[in-house]
């Protein structure tokens, strides 16, 4: 069968974020991407003008779809923390699904459409809580700030099991508390975990 003589920006943010998936960030490269799309590397500058741009791509595709389900979780019912709760949540599941295009997905935030139309939300359900005009942007920077280290924990280095491990290696007369928590913090899921950090921040900033 011939190979078609054209491409999609989609289609080449889709081979991009396969390159990723399989082989981490640091394999990602117009190089990569073509060998993935059986074609040379030159054909792909007809498509994407440069890396930034090819880079910008896949973020737009993690947080697509993110999308599908804005304006319900925005507007639906509720309160506003449980909104908010559902905003950040949609986000969270979005990137989890490709955890190594994170990195991406956090520098492109500002030219990322669907990132730019979730924070846009967020804010509209803070507007909601009486919250002065001046403390929104600060809060929504909380969030996302939560979002992002919760996903770091949860796939960057060290995460998960690995982390709880090493806490409960430690020797107990030094670190009795960290050991204690190793031993019988359980194991909770990264979801759980999320929405407990998330919780606790909606609360010290009075949203109920």
């Amino acid at each position: 069968m011939p190979r078609p003589r054209s491409l999609t920006t989609r289609q080449i943010a889709v081979a991009a974020l396969a390159v990723i998936d399989r082989e981490g960030l640091a394999a990602l490269s117009m190089r990569t991407v073509a060998a993935e799309l059986d074609r040379r590397t030159m054909a792909l500058y007809r498509y994407v003008e440069d890396r930034e741009e090819l880079e910008c791509l896949v973020a737009e595709l993690v947080l697509s779809p993110v999308l599908d389900r804005l304006d319900a979780a925005a507007r639906g019912r509720g309160t506003p923390r449980e909104r908010i709760v559902s905003l950040a949540e949609l986000v969270h599941a979005a990137v989890a699904a490709h955890p190594g295009a994170l990195p991406l997905a956090v520098k492109h935030r500002a030219a990322c459409m669907p990132a730019l139309r979730w924070a846009e939300s967020v804010l509209g359900v803070l507007a909601e809580t009486g919250l002065d005009a001046a403390d929104r942007p600060p809060a929504l920077r909380a969030v996302a700030a939560h979002l992002i280290g919760a996903l770091e924990l949860e796939h960057g280095p060290g995460a998960a099991e690995g982390g709880r491990s090493a806490a409960a290696a430690l020797p107990r007369d030094a670190f009795p508390l960290l050991v204690q928590a190793a031993e019988e913090g359980g194991r909770p899921t990264a979801d759980r975990s999320f929405r407990v950090g998330l919780d606790a921040l909606l609360a010290g900033l009075g949203i109920a």
